[in-house]
Formats: structure tokens, sequence, C-alpha cells
């Protein structure tokens, strides 16, 4: 190290002689080429030259040394202090790792504190209604907007705004079922009355014919006597007496007494017109003329019958049946509707129709005037009905239109925002050094506004409430934690933070502005991961904590709770994931029904509109589903970040199509095999003794998986075949190491295939420390026989460590009993159950159950499992009769 040394310090000083000899050289150069006339002074230069350079040498010389001293020293100090922090660093994670409990705790108190209560930072110290403890100026000149006069004003505009109408689609449908109704009534009265005209109208006028079946019963009687006058005179005949006297009998007796005031009235309302009357007598005469008496006779005869269905419908047209009653009018009490031809009629009623349409779909408002509405429906019908039915017309449709226009709330609610949308901003000037607010005076919402503009606010956090956050956040894991030891749950650490993140996503969410927040996703994925117990506590706590420092709904956190509360209960009672997917809908019904039920409970439903709420449950609901499928997405990288067992994954790596176990099954079918038994006898135990079947399971199908990097070395893969023990290898000591060696290697295989660490576990464990017995025997043998050979027990053992759990502790018991009870087979039960006992007496005093947790009475009931398994698969068989071949009867034969 020393001649090291001296050797980079001659480096380095001739390294320097070589840099001032060539300094020096330069510097002769340039003293020959001046031309200096005193040589004296050219020497005496040269000399003070060369003096001041090795003056500077060796102050170098002298600075180097102690600047390499320097840096020895410094060298030397920071390596102590690079140790000293290493040291500090190694103390302070071996603390870090001795006290992880308590540091998750912390983690979790701090973090969720924080993010429910985010809004308790950063809150100004001075609030509207408190009073300035200071007089406070502007410190510069600004324009600021005046937020409350600003919205005084839009809302005065939303208010003024107008309101959009929209058809009401209930009342347009009541008005056209009663016109409808009202046209089928004038069907039925024209009915009565008969068809009109009622004779051809070629021979009697359309007016001769409503005037014979309209007129008096006095006119009509003249009429008949003037047409027996005219016939005595001018034909010299007669119409028979009987007959006009049966006419006018028949006619009289058919006006029922109740009538005679009904038909008075109508008589006043036609009087009898003299050219009306002598008009029906000439085209009765000329049709007698052109004809002969008797089809006068049969007209006389049919124009009476329709007098008489004409006074049977008029008198209808006065019954209550007729009238309106909404408006309590009688829209028929007049005669029109019968004066109307059938043609006239059938046009009437399509104009009815068109005008009713019309005036509908442009609407009818409320609070129109009647005279206004008149005017639109006389106007409406001209042109549309034939100009004597227009009063008909008119008067049927006021009768049934009504104002059929509402308030479209929606379109309202958009026309006065985008007209609130459109006021300008009010901006107020403040100048420098105008005061804002005096010292004691009250802060007015405009002065908050212009001091939080200058951030003169003074926000702060709100350390007390963050405190008693803290403190009710603190009691919530502290339930949590004595809830945890109470179900004999072990929690890693890793575990814990998984649930901290879990929880932390639920406040996450509803802190960023969104109420349809993860519950379900929580309660899915925590009933799943660690069962129902933990699962319902950390939503039901969720529930306690989220209202005392968030602004939630309560309705809404209920259904979302329900929905969190009903996936821990299920989940890891599933199997597969499409009955996860289901168990998502159901959630998803689940938190859109109670939050419907609640709404309908408190009567929000009937108070605000019933169709927001059935969005809102809608909308629940469906948060239910997508949170339901993000769980679903993220549990196989949760399970496997987290290196976590679920049932599920349980089941999927006990699938023997899995590639580990297909080459277990292909390359060591005899291991394969007796995997199967094992599994067959530990289930069983495990079922009795209510451990995890799943686990058991899947954990002894790879409990061996080891054995596949040497397969013959094992008996069960031989076939019958030489023992490679016995004929190639013949040394015990390397026998054990060959077969200890399936634990190394399978716990190589299981990391390299990700199997989880539960599963790992049965590998080493399902041996734990035992003895390789059969070697270790062979091996003392020859001890005895060579005393120079030395025999250590711990080269004959398995390196371990001892099962764990009761889990890997009865897989062990039944991969020790597998052998024995596959080598009975004439044995009786009670025989196997005693060599099954002592078996696992042994495993009991070599001390491998000591941190599993089993006790001797389960062990006991565990060899009585054993044995009943062991009966199912060796029951006994009929012996069948030896059949002789057909050669040997042939023979004897």
């Amino acid at each position: 190290m020393k001649t090291q040394r001296f050797l980079q310090s001659l480096t380095r000083q001739l390294t320097h002689w070589r840099r001032w000899y060539k300094a020096l050289r330069h510097k002769r150069q340039l003293l020959g080429a001046m031309k200096c006339k005193s040589g004296n002074n050219r020497r005496r230069r040269l000399k003070r030259d060369i003096f001041s350079y090795v003056l500077i040498y060796i102050l170098k010389k002298i600075s180097a040394n102690s600047e390499y001293q320097k840096r020895e020293i410094a060298l030397g100090s920071m390596t102590k202090s690079l140790k000293t922090q290493a040291g500090i660093d190694r103390s302070g994670c071996s603390w870090v790792h001795e006290q992880r409990f308590t540091v998750v705790l912390a983690i979790a108190i701090v973090s969720l504190t924080g993010v429910m209560g985010h809004k308790l930072y950063n809150q100004p110290q001075l609030k509207v209604g408190t009073r300035a403890p200071e007089t406070i100026k502007a410190p510069l000149t600004a324009i600021i907007e005046d937020k409350k006069e600003t919205e005084a004003q839009r809302k005065a505009v939303s208010k003024s705004s107008l309101t959009v109408l929209m058809i009401d689609a209930e009342v347009t449908e009541k008005i056209n079922q009663n016109l409808q109704e009202l046209l089928d009534l004038g069907n039925e009265i024209r009915t009565t009355a008969g068809s009109f005209p009622f004779f051809d109208t070629s021979i009697l006028s359309v007016y001769i014919q409503h005037y014979l079946r309209s007129c008096s019963a006095s006119e009509w009687q003249a009429l008949l006597a003037t047409l027996e006058n005219n016939s005595k005179q001018n034909l010299g005949l007669l119409l028979p007496k009987q007959q006009i006297r049966s006419l006018q009998e028949n006619y009289f007796h058919s006006q029922l007494p109740t009538q005679n005031s009904q038909l008075k009235i109508l008589n006043s309302q036609f009087p009898t017109q003299k050219t009306d009357f002598t008009q029906a007598v000439a085209e009765l005469e000329a049709y007698r003329t052109t004809t002969s008496e008797q089809n006068l006779s049969s007209l006389i005869t049919q124009i009476s019958q329709s007098r008489q269905a004409y006074a049977q419908a008029s008198a209808q047209l006065l019954q209550p049946e007729t009238t309106n009653s909404d408006n309590s009018e009688m829209v028929y009490s007049e005669t029109i509707l019968l004066d109307l031809s059938d043609d006239e009629w059938a046009k009437t009623q399509t104009g009815i129709r068109q005008s009713a349409e019309r005036m509908l779909t442009q609407g009818i408002p409320h609070g129109l005037p009647p005279t206004i509405l008149q005017n639109a429906v006389s106007l409406q019908v001209q042109g549309l009905v034939p100009k004597n039915a227009e009063p008909l017309a008119t008067k049927l449709l006021l009768a049934v239109l009504q104002p059929n226009l509402k308030q479209d709330e929606e379109q309202t609610k958009q026309q006065a925002l985008k007209a609130a949308a459109g006021v300008t901003p009010v901006m107020v000037e403040v100048q420098q050094g105008e005061v804002i607010v005096g010292k004691g005076k009250l802060i007015t919402a405009w002065r908050f506004e212009v001091l939080e503009y200058y951030q003169l606010i003074r926000r702060e956090n709100n350390w007390l409430e963050l405190a008693k956050l803290a403190g009710f956040v603190t009691m919530a894991i502290g339930i949590f934690v004595w809830v945890e030891k109470q179900n004999k749950c072990q929690l890693r650490q890793r575990d814990r933070l998984l649930v901290l993140l879990l929880t932390l996503s639920t406040p996450g969410v509803i802190a960023m502005g969104v109420q349809y927040t993860t519950w379900s996703g929580v309660g899915l994925l925590l009933g799943s991961f660690y069962g129902r117990t933990l699962g319902v506590t950390v939503v039901v706590l969720l529930l306690l904590l989220l209202p005392i420092s968030m602004e939630v709904s309560i309705i809404g956190l209920l259904a979302g709770a329900a929905g969190g509360i009903l996936g821990s209960c299920i989940a890891q009672r599933l199997r597969s994931r499409e009955e996860l997917a289901l168990l998502g809908i159901a959630i998803a019904f689940t938190q859109g029904g109670i939050y419907l039920i609640a709404k309908l409970i408190v009567g929000a439903a009937f108070a605000a509109g019933w169709y927001l709420v059935l969005q809102e449950a809608g909308l629940f609901a469906l948060s239910g589903l997508v949170w339901s499928i993000v769980a679903l997405g993220l549990s196989p990288y949760l399970e496997q970040l987290f290196d976590l067992v679920t049932p599920i994954r349980l089941a999927e790596l006990a699938n023997p199509n899995r590639p580990l176990l297909k080459r277990l099954a292909t390359e060591t079918p005899g291991t394969f095999q007796h995997t199967l038994f094992v599994s067959t006898l530990a289930e069983a135990a495990a079922k009795k003794l209510k451990c995890n079947v799943e686990l058991v399971r899947a954990g002894t199908l790879y409990h061996d998986i080891g054995k596949m990097h040497d397969p013959l070395s094992f008996i069960e893969n031989q076939m019958g075949g030489p023992n490679k023990h016995d004929t190639e290898i013949n040394d015990p000591w390397k026998s054990a190491e060959i077969i200890k060696k399936h634990v190394s290697e399978g716990l190589v295989m299981a990391r390299k295939h990700h199997l989880p660490t539960a599963i790992q576990a049965f590998i080493p464990e399902h041996q734990g420390t035992m003895a390789i017995a059969y070697f270790y025997h062979q091996a003392q043998q020859m001890a005895q026989a060579d005393p120079s050979i030395t025999v250590n027990e711990a080269d004959f053992r398995y390196i371990g460590p001892i099962p764990q759990s009761r889990e890997t502790a009865i897989v062990m018991l039944a991969d020790s009993c597998e052998a024995a009870l596959r080598s009975l087979k004439d044995s009786t039960p009670e025989q196997a159950l005693t060599m099954l006992n002592n078996i696992l007496r042994a495993r009991w005093q070599d001390n491998q159950m000591v941190d599993s947790k089993l006790t001797r009475d389960e062990m006991t009931e565990i060899a009585q499992i054993f044995v009943e398994v062991w009966q199912q698969f060796h029951h006994k068989r009929i012996a069948y009769p030896k059949l002789k071949s057909s050669n040997e009867k042939l023979a004897k034969g």
C-alpha cells in the first residue's frame, strides 16, 4: 500500500516538473525575441523569473500535499459517515419491519382521515357573517365580478322567461273521446228519424220532404183534405174514406200524451207557410197525375211513417241523455241535426273532426277568452262543413274543446337557463387602497368575494375537526382489528394494505363528486377475499363514518351499503366467476330497489317528479352493476398481486387441465394416482373438521410436483421395474438427498408457475421434518458393519418446516397413511384403524403437529375418517365361479 502511494506521488511530481520545464522554455524564447539593449538586465530578469517559478512550484507542492491530506481525511470521514448512515438505515428498516403492524395502522388512520376530511383542508379563516379582526384594504386596482348581484339578475331573467308549452296528450285524448261520443249520439238520433231524404228527390224535392215530415198535425190534415177535394173535383175519384180515416187515426194515436207539449213547441218553432203547403200539394198532385192513385196512397203512407219517426227523434232531442255533462248545455236541442241530409251529415262529421284536430294540434292555452275560442271555431268550420251545418258544428266543438296545453318543465328550464346564461356578469371596480372591510365590521358576501379575489381570507387547515375525524377513524380501525382477532382470521400486512386501498376507494370516489361510489365492488372483493364477517364490518364502518365529514345522501348511503353487504355475505360461497357475475346483477337490483323503497317511505317520490326518482334508482342499480363488473375484472390481478387464494381461484388451480397437473399425470402417473388418493382422504377429513376443503384439494394436487425432476427415484413410478436406489446408487446418503430434493424442486416449480404461497406451503409442510426411515435404517446397518461410518440423523430428515396450519397437517397425515392403506387387502377395518392410529401417534410423538393446532382427539377422528374412505375404495365384491373354456368342453366331449 505504501509503495503504491509512493509511486503515485512520484508520478504526480514528474508530471509537474515536465509542465514547469515547458513553461520555462517558452519564457526563454520570448526573452530571446525581445530586443533589449542591456544584457545585465536580461540576466537579472531571467534569474528573477526562475526564482519566481521555483517559488510557485514549492507553494503548489505544499498546497497539493495539503489538499491530498484533506482529500484523504474527507474520504475517510465520508466512509465513516456512509457506514454510520448504512447502520442507521439498517436499524430503521429493521424497526419498520418489527413495527410493520403499527406502521400500517398509522398509514390507515392518516390516509382515511385525509380522504374523508378533504374539505377540512385550506378552509377560510374569515367567513361570511363574522367580524373583521382589522381593517383590510385593496392592495391594487381590480375589476371584480359581483356574483350575488349577477345571480340575482339571472334569477330575475329566468323567472321572466317565457314558459314553453306542450300538448297534453291525456287531455287531447279525452277531448277526442268526448267528441266521438257526441257524434255517436247524433248518429243514434238520426237513425231514429230514419234516412233523409226518404223519397226520390226528382218527384218530391228535399225541401218539401223536410216540410212534409216536420209540419204540424193540422197542416198535415189540411194537406190530406186538400188532396181529397182535388181528387173529387178533378178526377171524380175519392180516396177511400176508410183509408184516409185510418191514416188520420194512426197518426194521432201515435202521438203520446206526454209529447203534446213538445209537439206544440215544435209547431211554434216551424209555423205553417202557405207557399210550402201549396208547393207540397202541387208536387203530390203532379205525382198522382203521372202515376196512379194507388201509388199516391203508398207515398202518403210512407210520409206518415217518416213523420212518426221524425216526431220520435224530435222528442229524443229534448231528453237529458243528449246534454253535455261538462257544460250542461243541450248540444242537439235544435232540429238542425234532423234537417241535414245523410250526405250533409257525413260531411259535417268529417269537417268537425278535421277542425278539432287542427285546433288541438295548435293547442288551446289556459285562460283563453270564450269569444276568441268561439271565433276561432267559426273560422275553422267554414268551408269544412255545409253552410247550414255550421251552427251545429260550432256548437258541438265548443261543447267539447278545452285547454290542452301544459307547461314543458324540461324545455322551460332549458329556456330559463339559456336566458340566464345570456346575462352579462355585473363587474365592480375596486380601487387600490379602498377599504374592503373595516375593523369590527361584518363580512358580507360581497366583501368576502373581494377578499377571496385578493387572497386575503387567510385559509388554514381545520386541525380541530381533523383531530375529531381522526379519533372516529381510529375507533373504527380498532373495531376492525377486534373483529379480525375474534374471527380468528390472520391477515398479513399486505392483506391489511389491500383492505385499506379498497376502503379508500369509496370515500375517494365521493370526494371526486360522484355519489355512485364503489360499495358493490368493495363488498364483493372483500367478501370473496376475506369472508363475509370482515366484508360486512368494513361496509358498516364506512356507512357510519362517511356522514360525519362528507356531504352525502343518507338514502344513497343505505342503498349502496345494502349492495355491499349483500356482496360480502354471498361472494365467498360462490365457486365460479359466472356466479359472481349473477351476484353483480343481484346487487344492482338490491341497490336500485332499496333506493326506490326508501324514497317511497319518506314520500320523496310524491313530492318530486316520480320519473326523477325512478331515474335515480336506475342509476344506483346501474352503478352497482358497473362496480361489480370492475371488481370482477380486477379480482384476478389482485389475487396475483397480493398473493390471495379465493374459492374461485382454488377451483381454477384444481382443474386437471392446468399445465402443471397435466405434466404430473403424464410424466409421473404413479405419483398422480397417489396424489388423487391422498386428495380424497384429505378432503374427507377437512370437510369433517370444517377446514378449507378447496385449499386442501388444490394443495394436495400440487404437494408432490417436485417428483417430476426424477420420477424413477420414487417407487410408485417404477411400475415394477428395478429400483435405481438398489441397483445404480446404492448409497443411502445420496438416495436421501434425491428424496429430499423433491421438496426443493417442487418449490422451484411452484414459484415458476406463480402458485400462491398458501399452495406452496403444502410442498415442504406435508413432509415437515420427518425422517426418511428406509434409508436412515439402511445407513445405520452400514454403520454397524463399518464402525468408521458415522450416521447423522439430520442428513436423513426433511428440512421442514413442520405443518403450520390444520390443512397442511391433514395432508401430511393423509400422505403418511396412503401407502399403508394401499398395502391392506384382506384386513378388517379394526386392523386398519389400529395401524393408522400407530402412524398418527408416531407423527404426534415426532412433534410434527406442534404448530398445526390439531388436537389429539381430532387425529383419532381423522384416522376413523381415513378408514371409512378406504372401505369405500376397497369394498367386497362377489366371487364369480371359474368358467371352463370351450376347448376343454370339446375335449371332454
